[in-house]
């Protein structure tokens, strides 16, 4: 749900693209290659075109790797039919398509245009599952029981048919008029299942609204979203096959995982003590992630609290193993074990991933491309995912100091989201501040002065510089 939204000037981001050196074309061998898988496509030899199957993303994505369908089970529970494009049977090792793809990592978003992990004859045509066209696709069916507790998992290569695309605004709408297409009629019943298992396990999910910058004729507007729940219904779809996969991987000693230490005791402690002074209601035995699913982030005293609560998911990365399993194999925000499995158009990591499974669930060796490429695929999703955290975060910056550069001097509303530690002694003093976010534009930026976590302040804007994608406040 878009909550506030300011029409900034003409931006170039181009300079930002320079800067990350991000790729622009690709090499006329990679896109030959993929030109020709466009041209014969794969057919698997299962036919699962009888499945109604649906996707649903952001209304402009064409870049589609997942489609669902969704079914109760005879005798009680439900069934989850999960097909994720198969970008491995397009992709041939050792090619120069497959080479590029690891000189790219992931695909990158910025405002005025993607850098696409693959040519977009692949990535938004012939391997992506749009609807009323057949495609090669692997198919998780995930039967789970009442509860939402996973009891039987299958992995099959198949074609499929998706038979609509469904963005998540269309989709809020129609659940909340409760007319949702049959293949997701059960999706709020099956994510709120998932959801609250989550929570008994100790998973951890941070609401907060994102900063987005969107085309609004010839010039940007900055959007802060929130995520509405048919969105985080259908992220719990994908965690669910991403915890198969991982159970899959760990059975068979080789794979790949997306890893992150459990949160640490004393800054489990430190957000408990910060929950009081915020208005927070922390129940005895509840969980931080149990607490943060009772707030409102539209609050400035819960925004303030989900951000201290980011603090509890640091360390996440990916984790190759091949005979030994990891001393440390779970996600800490998703407190199990789990694997990226359901992007493989914009995730490089995925297609090896899927690959090891579909070998593991199939009783075959997982083939030599797949477990040499392991080793090194930490480090490549390592660097590229820094690369499209800087490419986001940047284009951000960059309009919140184009859209304010006229208004140095002028004083905002604003709430302060996060204060500064003080200094332990061995850091370089500076002067007191912290984050705060304006209600209008909606920006989030530093503030330096003595600020209230929490509390609703005014500030003043004191530098903003499209140059350096700097904005800086004080305390008004």
């Amino acid at each position: 749900m878009v909550i506030r939204r300011v029409l900034a000037p003409r931006i170039d981001f181009a300079a930002l693209r320079r800067e990350l050196g991000l790729p622009e074309e690709f090499p006329a061998a990679a896109r030959r290659e993929a030109d020709a898988a466009a041209a014969d496509p794969p057919r698997p030899a299962v036919d699962r075109t009888d499945v109604p199957f649906v996707t649903v993303d952001p209304a402009g994505s064409r870049d589609l790797d997942q489609a669902m369908h969704l079914s109760r089970r005879p005798g009680g529970g439900y069934r989850v039919r999960y097909a994720i494009a198969d970008v491995a049977a397009h992709v041939r090792p050792g090619g120069a398509l497959d080479e590029e793809t690891w000189r790219r990592g992931q695909t990158v978003y910025l405002p005025d245009g993607n850098v696409p992990l693959h040519p977009e004859t692949l990535s938004e045509g012939a391997a992506s599952l749009l609807p009323d066209a057949d495609r090669a696709a692997v198919v998780w069916t995930i039967d789970l029981d009442a509860d939402a507790a996973t009891v039987a998992v299958t992995l099959e290569r198949a074609l499929v048919r998706s038979r609509a695309k469904l963005d998540y605004l269309g989709v809020q709408a129609d659940a909340d008029a409760g007319r949702l297409p049959e293949p997701i009629a059960l999706l709020p019943e099956i994510g709120t299942c998932l959801t609250a298992r989550g929570l008994d396990r100790g998973a951890i999910n941070l609401p907060l609204p994102e900063q987005e910058v969107e085309a609004d004729g010839d010039g940007w507007r900055l959007v802060l979203r929130a995520p509405v729940p048919m969105e985080e219904h259908n992220a719990q779809i994908s965690l669910l096959a991403g915890m198969a996969a991982a159970d899959i991987m760990l059975a068979g000693r080789i794979g790949l995982l997306r890893t992150m230490p459990a949160p640490k005791p004393e800054a489990v402690q430190r957000l408990r003590t910060a929950a009081a002074p915020l208005g927070v209601h922390w129940p005895d035995g509840a969980g931080p992630g149990e607490v943060i699913a009772r707030l409102d982030p539209g609050q400035p005293r819960a925004a303030a609290f989900i951000d201290q609560a980011a603090e509890l998911m640091r360390g996440a990365a990916y984790t190759a193993f091949d005979g030994e399993i990891p001393q440390q194999p779970e996600h800490g925000g998703v407190a199990a074990a789990y694997a990226h499995v359901t992007a493989p158009l914009r995730r490089l990591a995925d297609r090896y991933a899927t690959e090891v499974c579909l070998a593991l669930h199939d009783g075959r060796p997982v083939p030599d491309w797949a477990r040499a490429a392991l080793p090194r695929l930490p480090d490549v999703m390592a660097t590229t995912d820094r690369t499209a955290s800087a490419a986001t975060r940047g284009a951000v910056e960059l309009t919140e100091a184009v859209l304010l550069a006229d208004r140095v001097g002028e004083v905002f509303d604003a709430a302060v989201l996060d204060v500064d530690a003080p200094p332990n002694g061995r850091s370089r003093p500076r002067p007191p501040g912290g984050t705060v976010a304006l209600d209008a534009p909606p920006v989030r930026a530093r503030c330096l002065g003595d600020l209230p976590l929490g509390e609703r302040i005014r500030v003043r804007l004191v530098t903003a510089d499209p140059a350096a994608r700097t904005v800086l406040f004080e305390r008004a």
